[in-house]
């Protein structure tokens, strides 16, 4: 079975077209994602067709869990499909297309450079940027935060008394640290946590697992360290649920500018400095979330244990 490896800020996947394959892919996501035994990657992404949009994601945390959506698995996604030209359309155009400072416009024939992506959390869109004939940009539209308890979801305790609106700042005690939590979805829920000290500073090998499994997410949660350097930069840190901690999270990105935002510490567009590099989050009060950054391939392979 042929394979590509992407990365997008460090968080690295597995790519697979699986168009027309069937196979056990929670267990064939634990053998590939192993980084002893396998290929080694943060997720396994599936590419298949889809009746509702250009191409469809699958993508399967490497503990063998399947996740809503994930927002640097989009990027690698849009990537693979563009240059691969699986998301041709009769309605594509190059009006997808953005370039960036110093970028010249790209030869690449590619039909359709603003794919649609059908998730589990819904139908994506993307946008390409280009350098050369390659994507090394993709802009991802991450749809709309959720702040409702119901949708993120979250076990919120009524004895607590919550304000009218998002929860901004949720108490959590985890091995007697107090945290102080602000409880979002993009897509799959997230509990992020200002601090005034260096993220790097924080246990997050030893509260991350705990606050992912804390018995308040019913389908437990991505955890978020963050702290803001300015209103335009915040630097954070990631505990991917069904992962552990990880170079970077576009939704986790993504949660952290809209709570930041809410709270009145950042513009509309920050920069979130992660450990494998910087994300670009923009959002308008009451709209989209909008989330930009770097993405390559690193390798492509072929995986010869089977495919479950």
């Amino acid at each position: 079975m042929k394979f590509s490896k992407l990365q997008a800020t460090g968080n690295d996947f597995i790519l697979v077209d699986a168009r027309t394959t069937e196979g056990e892919w929670s267990k064939l996501a634990r053998a590939m994602c192993d980084r002893h035994f396998g290929v080694g990657a943060d997720g396994l992404i599936l590419v298949q067709d889809s009746t509702v949009a250009d191409s469809k994601m699958r993508i399967f945390n490497s503990d063998g869990s399947e996740a809503e959506v994930c927002g640097n698995g989009l990027r690698c996604f849009a990537k693979y499909v563009i240059e691969k030209g699986i998301t041709l359309t009769q309605t594509s155009s190059l009006e997808g297309i953005r370039l960036g400072e110093g970028e010249a416009k790209s030869p690449c024939n590619r039909d359709n450079l603003s794919p649609t992506v059908e998730t589990l959390s819904g139908i994506k869109k993307v946008r390409a940027y280009m350098s050369g004939n390659k994507v090394n940009r993709v802009e991802v539209n991450m749809g709309l935060p959720q702040f409702q308890p119901d949708q993120i979801p979250v076990k919120v305790k009524v004895d607590i008394p919550i304000a009218p609106g998002p929860i901004l700042d949720y108490p959590l005690v985890i091995d007697g640290k107090k945290l102080t939590l602000a409880l979002l979805s993009m897509g799959n829920p997230h509990a992020v946590s200002f601090l005034a000290q260096p993220v790097a500073d924080f246990p997050l090998a030893e509260i991350g697992p705990k606050v992912e499994r804390h018995p308040m997410f019913p389908q437990r949660t991505n955890f978020e360290v963050a702290r803001v350097l300015s209103r335009g930069k915040i630097e954070a840190r990631v505990w991917e649920r069904g992962v552990g901690e990880t170079l970077a999270c576009g939704s986790g990105a993504c949660a952290i500018a809209v709570a930041a935002q809410l709270l009145d510490y950042v513009e509309p567009q920050v920069d979130i400095i992660l450990k494998g590099g910087t994300l670009t989050v923009s959002w308008d009060r009451g709209g989209e979330v909008l989330l930009t950054g770097q993405v390559e391939e690193v390798f492509t392979g072929e995986w010869l244990k089977g495919e479950s």
